[in-house]
């Protein structure tokens, strides 16, 4: 799955075997943002995890910032 651009944010849906495996990944997501400073809008239910990127102080666009991160976050997988 790739990840769509609409309503000035990146957003991508990503589906695990269980709880343990989303919230690992989570927690990988979690140093990747740290250390380039820009932290993801995110939801966890159970084996799924949303992401939401834009930039807050770009006025909630997107911004390049966010193509690294989401880049940096498919690399993951």
């Amino acid at each position: 799955m790739a990840w769509t651009e609409s309503n000035n944010e990146l957003y991508q849906k990503f589906t695990f075997k269980d709880f343990s495996e989303a919230f690992a990944f989570m927690t990988r997501v979690a140093i990747l943002a740290e250390k380039q400073n820009h932290h993801p809008n995110w939801s966890n239910v159970w084996n799924t995890v949303e992401i939401h990127l834009n930039t807050h102080d770009a006025g909630n666009t997107v911004t390049d910032k966010d193509r690294k991160l989401a880049e940096a976050i498919d690399k993951l997988l």
